[in-house]
């Protein structure tokens, strides 16, 4: 089915079942060895807390919702913000943590993604160096599982020809087959070669409404930053009637760059890489009251 889709976005699309690589090794350098093993989404809270206004008491905790997602000890993956309260600023994150149990404690191998005060670049840090909590805030999508070796979907796709972005290709494929079942999946995926076109919010909360999606665009900050680049999505082909976030990624890098993703900027010479797992579950956490569609892409 991913192949399918791929191909019509794709110069060149190949998925595979593989056993999962070592992602404790290079250039992941993940906390645990996979992403099998009871595997589960979870949408935390949501965009309308962080537009128009942002209710900056949103803020929660991974072992917290690893328990809330019925997985003590889970190793969590995916998109979020950070939380205020411990930073003192807004920020991207890139939750990558192997969450706390009976017998360990938790492995924080997040990363931080902010505006850099001295030069507007981006900053990007691990959340380690300075934190000792795993706290985030707002909003969070996230994929969960044992953190086990085991059989994935492995995907290849070079060269874009058309106009839709890798991870809403793979949305996209999966809704159109799928129909009204929804279909999740989450991992891992590098964008080893080209450019991509990724945002930072910035370290101020808009003081004024963010109504429009125009509104929240001139607030971000929108970079061009190069490859190797190390993504986690979230996927969910459509939502089921819970205020979903149905795609969302964040990435990293080992050379300071990092964010929301949202397109590659060089089609032609562009190669993804990416290990997936389809999810058996889905949990939503404190789905906001008075919701709209406004920032979701």
């Amino acid at each position: 089915v991913l192949q399918k889709g791929l191909k019509e976005n794709f110069a060149d699309a190949q998925v595979s079942v593989v056993d999962c690589p070592d992602l404790t090794k290079e250039p992941f350098n993940f906390p645990a060895k996979g992403i099998c093993g009871k595997p589960r989404i979870a949408d935390v809270g949501g965009v309308p807390y962080l537009v128009p206004i942002a209710q900056k008491e949103k803020v929660y905790d991974l072992n917290k919702v690893a328990k809330d997602i019925e997985l003590p000890g889970a190793f969590i993956l995916g998109a979020g913000a950070v939380s205020s309260r411990v930073l003192g600023i807004n920020a991207e994150l890139i939750p990558i943590v192997q969450t706390k149990s009976e017998k360990k404690p938790a492995v924080n191998g997040s990363y931080v993604a902010q505006i850099n005060p001295a030069d507007k670049g981006c900053l990007l840090e691990k959340y380690s160096s300075k934190y000792t909590d795993c706290e985030f805030g707002l909003l969070a999508n996230l994929y969960a599982s044992e953190g086990q070796p085991g059989k994935v979907i492995e995907v290849k796709a070079n060269g874009r020809t058309g106009e839709l972005n890798f991870v809403s290709c793979l949305r996209q494929t999966l809704e159109k087959h799928y129909g009204e079942k929804p279909v999740g999946m989450g991992g891992t995926f590098i964008i080893q070669k080209g450019k991509a076109k990724i945002h930072i919010m910035p370290p101020e909360f808009s003081a004024c409404p963010l109504n429009t999606d125009e509104d929240v665009n001139n607030w971000l900050k929108f970079f061009e930053m190069k490859a190797p680049l190390i993504c986690q999505p979230v996927i969910v082909s459509r939502d089921p009637g819970f205020d979903l976030r149905v795609e969302h990624t964040h990435c990293f890098s080992h050379h300071g760059e990092g964010g929301h993703y949202h397109q590659d900027t060089s089609p032609d010479s562009v190669q993804y890489l990416g290990y997936f797992q389809p999810a058996e579950l889905l949990f939503r956490i404190d789905r906001p009251q008075e919701t709209h569609l406004v920032g979701r892409d």
